[in-house]
């Protein structure tokens, strides 16, 4: 049943369109046939516009063959160079994902997240959860860069800061790989938030140390620490899946002797505020000078262009 409503989410969109085509043909054709067939031209217009788009995004989707494209998406987001700015940078990213999200219709839930000293988080963790949600992700891997005035600075000087994006596909059970219990260390603590009656009195919050690889991951999201040991497994698992993909990437750029950029730290695209508004990706040239609509979660020409791109290569 699972395998029968992924794949009737990918062919019913591909139908309505069609069905859609179809009846504004019957509707070009009676314009066409009555005397006053201009008064059609206004619905045709509309109702072809609002089509072209769906198939856009159609064929944005079409563009996602990878073999994790598919599934669920775990981002992690870490201030960088830049300081409080930096840890505001990052909580202005987190802002920016969850509303391309809510737009895409895609579940999002942040797992884990360290408060900046001042303002602001130094890092968060959000598992994105919906069709291709990791295929259209894996866009914004990398490092994105702010340039605006710092509303922390008193002299109001420009500031440049950046932050860092990685996203991995969140994996199956039956996808995962197997962790021996002696590779581990777990730890549990007192989840942190809002004072009062929302203090948590129980160490609810897990923290997991992959000894061999020091990975650490750990989530504070749930009340249940149970809950929250899966969760923080499952990051674990995808984190270690992941360094095998890359390693398989790189034995195979060593055997054809090709030199490959390392993703993660490259600057990939730039958000200028001051002295003037752009937001550019360096990897396509893809730009806007709209960059409240950016911000707002519009990013899906970034992610089209760098798909259709990757695609081509």
């Amino acid at each position: 049943m699972q395998e029968l409503a992924r794949l009737e989410a990918v062919l019913l969109p591909f139908q309505e369109v069609r069905s859609r085509v179809e009846d504004l043909q019957v509707l070009a054709e009676l314009a066409q046939a009555e005397e006053d067939g201009a008064s059609y031209e206004a619905e045709i217009a509309r109702d072809l516009a609002d089509v072209q788009a769906r198939l856009g995004e159609l064929e944005m989707a079409n563009l996602l063959s990878g073999e994790h494209d598919g599934a669920n998406a775990i981002m992690e987001i870490n201030a960088g160079a830049g300081g409080t700015e930096a840890c505001d940078w990052v909580t202005m990213l987190l802002r920016m994902y969850l509303r391309w999200a809510e737009r895409r219709g895609l579940k999002a839930e942040i797992l884990d997240q360290t408060p900046g000293e001042v303002a602001g988080l130094k890092s968060v963790t959000i598992d994105f959860e919906g069709l291709n949600a990791y295929g259209y992700l894996k866009a914004e891997r990398g490092v994105h860069r702010l340039v605006r005035i710092s509303p922390f600075d008193a002299q109001k000087r420009r500031h440049t800061s950046f932050a860092s994006v990685d996203v991995i596909p969140e994996m199956t059970e039956a996808e995962g790989v197997e962790i021996s219990p002696k590779d581990l260390r777990i730890d549990t603590y007192l989840s942190g938030g809002a004072g009062g009656q929302n203090v948590q009195k129980n160490e609810t919050a897990v923290r997991i140390t992959h000894l061999p690889t020091g990975i650490v991951v750990q989530c504070q999201n749930e009340r249940s620490q149970l809950k929250n040991r899966e969760f923080a497994m499952k990051v674990l698992q995808s984190r270690l899946l992941e360094i095998k993909r890359r390693e398989r990437e790189e034995e195979l750029a060593r055997l054809r002797g090709e030199q490959r950029a390392i993703e993660w730290g490259n600057q990939i695209r730039s958000y200028v505020f001051q002295p003037y508004t752009l937001v550019k990706d360096h990897r396509t040239n893809t730009e806007t000078g709209n960059t409240n609509a950016v911000m707002d979660g519009e990013i899906d020409p970034f992610i089209h262009a760098y798909l259709s791109q990757f695609r081509g290569e």
